[in-house]
This record gives structure tokens, sequence and C-alpha cells, in this order.
């Protein structure tokens, strides 16, 4: 049998033989994104098109390099040359960029998006580095530092980039030694609460009992959210070894992975890493030579929200209904099987490699005192340039919003931030640090890392309601504040977006709001109020609007507006009669034009085009619809 050193050292081999590849390699990001975006029909287009001109070259999937926005991506490396990124592909763009590079050695400078090598090389003339593009420039990567790079299917890709290393040098200390080690990183939990990691495992490993449990939670729910499944879709390896370092610091043999059913790509990766790590000797007895012994347990759940909860999850595991219970016991007393149970986040685990193999000292030259590391974040909303981001803790919302991010697409509005259990900030608070308690004290929470942000044409009631409508249906039913609280909640921001709000409606609001958080059975429902909360103390003015002026300044609300022509601006230009999708406007052209209401179904098109092209006349305006009250 072949021993894990030997097996790395030729992992090293084969991942240098593919760097220097005597024929043009080609790599394609295939997670999630990426095939959502057309990378299927790319690969399968390149592969046609290198059979037809018979080409040789060898091609690898790889996972989502963080921006989304870009994708379908595709990048070449020609022998003695860096690889080269091409962006928003389709088969046609793909076909001339191959045939150009390929055949006639133009690898299209003013097509391509980035490198990866050294600028010097006449073949990167008119390219940027790839980590030098704006959105890429003030990352970090840590825990993303292989995706996009390296075969998520290919454990040999993994051990060539030092997979493992985290793990055997675990395996070199003693229990407390790791767990002192992760504690002197400062490594607080990724999943949103942000408890000291090395503080919890502490408490399950002094819990005496023959059977402990570690659990790696991936029910990622929140709307907007996908940090977690990116990481395992790109890295799957990274999160097991994390999974199993911290085992071997709790003494636990046996390791779940709680994952989302709907996470088809990763589910999928992660069962062939784990036959992979089992045909390594990874999986097993005696891992790594040791006297550890650890097996696996892959538990696929319906995706239920509240299952993100500890108690909920464990429970979903025991084949139970997913649903919280009182604590303590705490589950690093008593948890899964009603044994000691450590729940941790997939960032969580997917960061100890990192520190396990380069040590405490080396984190912690990353974040800020207190929040060392970094933290990754889907980028989502009304965002220019969207995607998985990984930053220093510590950067300034600021800094990722238009550094990172380009700024909103139209005028910026606010950020929601953590999920449906977080809440929304103004533009006021673009200058706090994110870091837990700096986003605990602006009203919100970092939470998982889901990142949504709004512009002018959001309006802060509706999305309230849509986040509360969503926690209030993912709610167990267990404890009535929850059940029953926020089910008034919806029924109140539902009237006040109909305009049918009564002049009490907003205190009722706020005072259900503050008695769901506090008597509320578990984190889902002490957190859901937290949108309507925050909106209500940095947005109040628009709530305010809705119910006294029964008008939406974002045009969202569709029962309290209506779209109307202001006859000394039409020109008559017949734009927005063109784009109309129910030929409510009528006019001829240099007439004045009209709309009717009854037609009218309020898409905004009309006014949008009326309001960017300047042949318009930006005649036609949004006003409030009394006829509602």
């Amino acid at each position: 049998m072949i021993s894990f050193k030997a097996r790395q050292q030729r992992a090293r081999q084969e991942w240098e033989e593919l760097q220097n590849s005597e024929i043009p390699v080609i790599y394609f990001g295939m997670a999630t994104c990426g095939q959502s975006a057309g990378a299927t029909k790319v690969f399968e287009a390149v592969q046609e098109i290198l059979k037809e001109h018979k080409l040789k070259a060898r091609l690898v999937k790889v996972g989502c390099i963080g921006p989304c926005y870009m994708e379908p991506l595709m990048d070449i490396q020609v022998p003695g040359n860096p690889r080269i990124c091409y962006a928003n592909l389709n088969p046609e763009r793909a076909r001339n960029i191959i045939e150009n590079y390929l055949i006639k050695g133009n690898p299209l400078p003013e097509m391509a998006a980035g490198h990866f090598g050294q600028n010097g090389y006449p073949v990167t003339e008119g390219i940027p580095r790839f980590f030098e593009i704006p959105m890429l420039k003030p990352q970090v990567r840590l825990v993303l530092r292989n995706c996009g790079f390296i075969d998520p299917e290919n454990i040999d890709h993994y051990l060539a980039k030092d997979g493992y290393a985290g793990l055997n040098s675990a395996l070199c200390k003693t229990p407390e030694e790791v767990i002192e080690e992760v504690g002197e990183a400062g490594l607080r939990g990724r999943g949103g609460a942000g408890f000291p990691a090395a503080r919890k495992w502490t408490i399950c490993r002094s819990v005496p009992g023959d059977q402990k449990y570690m659990i790696c939670n991936v029910s990622e729910g929140d709307p907007g959210a996908f940090m977690n499944r990116a990481l395992i879709e790109g890295d799957p390896h990274c999160v097991l070894e994390g999974l199993m370092i911290a085992s071997y610091a709790i003494g636990a043999s046996h390791g779940y992975i709680y994952i989302n059913s709907d996470y088809h790509l990763a589910i999928a990766r992660l069962r062939r890493a784990a036959e992979q790590m089992r045909e390594y000797g990874l999986l097993g007895k005696n891992i790594l030579g040791s006297k550890f012994d650890f097996e696996l347990t892959i538990k696929e759940g319906a995706g239920a929200f509240v299952c993100g909860e500890e108690t909920a999850l464990i429970g979903s595991v025991e084949g139970r209904r997913g649903m919280p219970r009182s604590r303590p016991p705490f589950p690093a007393v008593e948890g899964l099987f009603g044994k000691p149970t450590i729940i941790n986040n997939v960032e969580t685990l997917g960061t100890l490699p990192n520190i396990l193999r380069n040590g405490a000292q080396w984190y912690k030259q990353y974040g800020v005192k207190g929040n060392y590391g970094t933290k990754t974040f889907s980028l989502v909303g009304s965002i220019r340039r969207g995607g998985l981001i990984e930053v220093p803790l510590g950067t300034r919302l600021r800094e990722i919003i238009y550094d990172i991010g380009g700024g909103s697409w139209k005028a910026f509005k606010g950020v929601q931030t953590g999920g449906p259990s977080g809440g929304f900030l103004s533009d006021e608070y673009l200058d706090i640090p994110v870091e837990y308690e700096s986003m605990q004290s602006a009203g919100s929470i970092m939470g998982s890392g889901g990142m949504i942000v709004m512009d002018e044409d959001s309006c802060v009631v509706d999305l309230a309601l849509y986040f509360l409508n969503f926690t209030q249906k993912e709610s167990c039913g267990k404890c009535s504040p929850c059940r029953v609280g926020t089910w008034h909640m919806v029924t109140i921001l539902d009237r006040i977006a109909r305009g049918q709000s009564e002049a009490d409606d907003l205190a009722k609001l706020q005072t259900l709001a503050e008695t769901v958080a506090r008597a509320s059975l578990c984190g889902l429902g002490q957190a859901a109020p937290n949108p309507v909360l925050t909106t209500l103390r940095h947005f109040r003015n628009e709530y305010l609007a809705h119910v006294q002026d029964k008008f939406c300044g974002a045009a969202v609300c569709r029962e309290l507006v209506e779209y109307v022509i202001d006859a000394d601006k039409c020109n008559g230009c017949q734009k927005c009669v063109d784009i109309c999708p129910t030929q409510a406007i009528t006019g001829a052209r240099s007439e004045l034009h009209s709309i009717d209401q009854l037609r009218c179904i309020k898409c905004k098109a009309c006014y949008e085009i009326c309001r960017y092209d300047p042949l318009a006349g930006n005649a036609i305006e949004i006003k409030s619809n009394r006829r509602v009250s």
C-alpha cells in the first residue's frame, strides 16, 4: 500500500506537470454560478472546437473563483505562458478565443479579463493581472485559496496544495494542544454568533463519555447566501480536513455533514471526496499512522431554515422533525443521541487547516484585535460586481460595497446583512468595520455572510415584509411568540404595503417586534423581527410615507402609486408606447400621450425609459394613488 507521504509527493509532481504541461490546459468555472450562467454549453462547445480542429488540450473543471458577475469563466494556459482568464463567455465567444489563441497565437487581449502570471510576458501585454482587477485587489483569500484553481473532484490537486498537512500537524499534537492553538488564533464561529471555537470545544472535551460527535452545519437557508455551498463546490477537502481536526480535538470519532438536499453539486462533490479519502486511508482506523479513528456520514436535510439552529439540526439528524429545544443542556454537553456534540459552520471548519498548517500567529496577522482572520460574504442585490468575496474582519462596509462591489446600480439606499435574521443599515453606517461587535451595535449582525445591497429602487417596507414572511413560513411553530407574533407582524406590514394601514400600525409593529425578540424560544424567533426593527429605526420616514401619504417612493408597492404623464414635458416620442407590455399608453407621434390606469400594470418600464432617454423628455411621473385609502 502506498504511504500517504508518497501519495502527497506524487500529487505534487503531477501538479507541477499540469502547470508545465506541453499542451494547453483549459480551466472552466463549473460551480453552480458558472453552470447557471451557461458554463456547461461553453465546455461542450470547446470540446467540439478542439475536435473539429484536431487540437490537443487538457480540460479541467474548477469551482467558483469569486466574481460571479463575470461567469461563465474560462482560463487558458498555453505552454510557456501565464494562465489567461476570459469572462462572460458563450459558445461563439469561446470559439473566437480558441481559434485565435490556440491556432493563431493571438490571446485577444481585448477579450481577456486578466492573467495569473507575472507581467512581462509578451502574451500578457494589455491584460491586467487577475488579482489586480478592482473586485479582487482588496480581498485576502485564505479559506477560498484553492477555489477556482484546483479540480474539486481530484484529491491529488488538494494534496499538491498542502492538503491534509493541517490534519497531520494536529495529529502530532495532543487534542489539548490543538484546542490551545485554535484558541490562540482567536477563531470565532463563522455561523453568525461569533462564539470562540476553542471555548466551545473545551466544554465538549471536558465532558466524560466514550462517544462524541462533530457536525458540520451546511443548512444554508438564507435568501441570497451561497458562501458555504460555493466553498464546498470549489474545495470540499478543506472542509472535510477541518471537520477531522475539530473531531480529533474534542475526542469525536464520528462526524456528520448536515447539508440541504437541494445542494446537488455540493453533495456530489462531498461524496466523491469522501470516497477518495477512504481510498487514501484518511477515513477509518489509524488515520495517518495515528491512533485517531474517524467515520463520516453525509446527512441530507430538507432545507428548513430553522435547522440552522443547533438543537433543531440535531433533531433532524436523529430523524425527528427539526424543532429547537430549551437549553441547557447545551449540545456540547448533551447533543446528538444524547452524547456531547459540537456543531460548527462550514467556514469555521474550512479555516482550521490554515491555522494548524501555518500557526496561530500567522493567522492573527489578518483582521483586527478580537476579530482575527477573514470572512467570506455573498455580495448580491443591486450591486455592480456581485459574487463570492473574502475580506479581513474589520474591513469597512464602504470598502466592500464600493471598492469591491463597484457600488450600487443606482443611488445607494442601504445594505441588509446577516440574512433574514439580520438587519438593514443605511448609508450613515457605511464606515463601520465589519466585525461582530460593531455590526451588533449598529442593530444588525454579520451572520453567516449574506450581504444584500439596496438602491433607490428598493422599498424597505417591501423588503421587511419579504424577509419576515420568509421567517414566518420557516417557523417550526413550537412557541407562540414566534408562531403567532410573526403572523401578526406580516399582516400589519401587508396592510402598510397595500395602503390600508391604520394610524397606530407602526406602534403596534414596534411592540410586536420587541415582544417576539424577547419571548421566542430559539435564535430564529428572537432574530426574526430584526429586519422590521432596523428598518423602523433607520428608514422610518419611508414607513411614514406609506402610512400617512399612502405613497411608495420606490414604486414597489404598486397599490400605492400610479404613473401619470406631464403634459408640459411630453414630446410625443412614443418610447413609452413602444415599451408598454399592455398597450396602456396611447398617443400619436409628436402628440401628447395618455395612460389608461385600468390597463396599467405599473411595471415601471415607461418611467425608466422616459427617465434615462434624453429624447423622451422625462415626462412620466410616479404619484401617490390616493384611491387606496
